[in-house]
């Protein structure tokens, strides 16, 4: 049985960043629009599950069976939701993501289909969360960690220690680790699963 999820209040405060919360509510209604699973990830996804930090992109993630690209498009701009690029349908189609912006105020925005069973399953997981004055759908905890020792930058391992740091005692640690095998297995990175052991090791021995 997992643990109780620590309490947390408000992540951000009304006075976050305008231009962000805007471009995050038109995301969420075209997210919405869309009629598939779909959910916030990324550095907004940390903020909104209780831990600080700065973030001017929004990254979300959408079930990608039965969209077609150039329909996403054209709900997406009925939100002021563009292409950054001059070729994003041909580019969404060949690497799987969106690079968008919202118009009004010009913050990046990347989407992502979704094809693999983690990801449906963490869609399905997903929950709404406040966001300042919004409501957002965001991705667990634990599957946010996961998320994030896929992409493996700088910023991420540092998303991961705090995730786990606050998280650590509510999540399902075995599933998180035999993900993170799988998929660096399939990157064929497999000493990614010992710097992962590595920062679990810090980040709840810290909790103790």
């Amino acid at each position: 049985m997992l643990g109780k999820t620590p309490p947390r209040s408000s992540p951000v405060s009304p006075s976050a960043d305008r231009s962000l919360l805007d471009a995050l509510a038109a995301v969420q209604v075209a997210l919405d629009d869309l009629g598939a699973p779909a959910m916030i990830i990324g550095g907004i996804a940390v903020v909104a599950r209780g831990i600080p930090r700065l973030t001017r992109d929004i990254d979300a993630t959408v079930w990608g069976e039965g969209l077609d690209v150039d329909h996403v498009l054209e709900r997406l701009a009925a939100h002021q939701i563009l292409p950054r690029i001059s070729d994003a349908a041909s580019f969404a189609r060949q690497h799987q993501v969106f690079l968008l912006r919202h118009g009004p105020s010009g913050t990046p925005i990347e989407l992502t289909l979704a094809w693999l069973p983690f990801e449906e399953e963490a869609l399905a997981r997903a929950t709404d969360e406040p966001f300042a004055d919004l409501s957002i759908r965001v991705v667990r905890p634990e599957d946010l960690i996961v998320f994030k020792a896929v992409a493996w930058r700088e910023q991420d391992r540092a998303d991961v220690e705090r995730l786990l740091l606050r998280y650590g005692q509510a999540i399902d640690l075995d599933r998180v680790r035999d993900l993170v095998r799988q998929f660096a297995e399939v990157l064929e990175e497999p000493e990614r699963i010992a710097a992962f052991e590595t920062i679990v090791s810090r980040a709840l021995g810290r909790e103790r």
